[in-house]
């Protein structure tokens, strides 16, 4: 399969309907592995890199889940197309700028992805849609246990899972939600909530992982260590809290339609006229307002139907979708800042004006 395949073909992991699919957006499940006596990546000579990169993509390739897939050496890919990987969580940014000896494998479906060589030899990654953890963790299991037949990993009977970075020790599991939290960060709740889950073991972040912002409202809740605990008490700890989480999303958007609604319709209807006729528009200020919007439409005050529309925009107003939208190697950021607004306000010509309720009601 073609790069460019995935580029023009919906995700089908971009939609879920599920009770839990207004607020939690998607589930992740990452295990980091090594393979062993093998020096990491980061301490590997070129040769020995690219040596390991062509063992491992093949391995990784002979899966069941990965036919069709598309496989690539990082040399071969462009700047552009590896922020498109990046935006759309396939890579992390510091797989982004890896060159001779790493590799992206991805399965047909978008729900699979292997980076390999990165900070360690794999790091393998099942991304579903909505609250689907569990499910998740099955199909990113099944692949460990069929590359585990063909590659040595490292792994110590104390320790678990060797790993480049020790906070990945033991089972070198990452386990991730992604959230839109608007009603928490309206009310100034999310502080609240972000200190009660760092005492639980668990880590709340931006967008695009570590070190970024929670632009769109959106946040990665995940756990923080991995050593000295089973894979399903990991995925069961982080279930519970999700839940908890969800609860007080909800609770917060009943408290901002019965105290504030008045306020919350403006800031909902102002979101919809600035999106609906600007002509220039930075990614963080209309991923902002398209939040609002995604708000507006969970609470009925626009069609259900035109969520998809709304949806896509969080993923087709980021930089480098717009530039590959434009088909050009460069492009200057007000140019993409009116590239953006062009495409969101012929996208809103299909999504009529908010209907304004007086009772508060959803």
């Amino acid at each position: 399969m073609k790069l460019s395949d995935f580029f023009t073909n919906p995700r089908e992991s971009l939609v879920h309907n599920d009770p839990y699919s207004q607020i939690v957006v998607s589930s992740r499940v990452r295990l980091a592995r090594n393979l062993d006596k093998k020096a990491f990546p980061g301490w590997a000579k070129k040769q020995e890199r690219i040596t390991l990169m062509e063992e491992i993509k093949s391995a990784v390739e002979s899966q069941p889940q990965m036919v069709s897939a598309f496989s690539e050496r990082m040399e071969n890919l462009t700047l552009l197309d590896k922020q498109v990987l990046v935006e759309r969580h396939f890579i992390s940014c510091e797989h982004a700028q890896k060159t001779v000896g790493s590799a992206i494998v991805m399965n047909s479906n978008q729900t699979l992805s292997v980076m390999i060589n990165e900070e360690d030899h794999l790091r393998m990654q099942a991304i579903l849609p909505g609250f689907q953890l569990r499910e998740a963790f099955s199909i990113i299991a099944q692949m460990d246990t069929g590359l585990e037949e063909h590659l040595p990993f490292a792994f110590h009977p104390n320790l678990g899972y060797l790993t480049a970075c020790p906070s990945n020790v033991g089972t070198g599991m990452r386990v991730s939600a992604m959230l839109h939290l608007p009603g928490l960060v309206l009310l100034e709740h999310m502080n609240k909530i972000i200190n009660s889950v760092n005492k639980m073991g668990l880590v709340v972040r931006g967008l695009h992982g570590e070190g970024t912002d929670a632009i769109g409202n959106l946040f990665q809740i995940s756990n923080q260590t991995t050593l000295g605990e089973k894979e399903e008490d990991i995925i069961e700890r982080l279930h519970v809290v999700i839940q908890q989480i969800f609860q007080h999303e909800t609770n917060a958007r009943m408290m901002l339609l019965k105290q504030q609604s008045e306020t919350l319709k403006d800031q909902i209807g102002r979101a919809y006229g600035i999106l609906s006729h600007a002509y220039s528009i930075t990614t963080k200020e209309s991923l902002n307002l398209l939040s609002l919007m995604k708000l507006g439409i969970d609470l009925n005050l626009f069609p259900k139907e035109v969520s998809h529309h709304i949806d896509a925009l969080f993923m087709e107003a980021q930089p480098a979708h717009l530039q590959k939208r434009a088909q050009l190697l460069k492009m200057t950021s007000k140019e993409r800042d009116t590239l953006r607004a062009t495409l969101i306000r012929d996208k809103l010509k299909q999504i009529p004006e908010p209907v304004l309720l007086e009772n508060g009601s959803v």
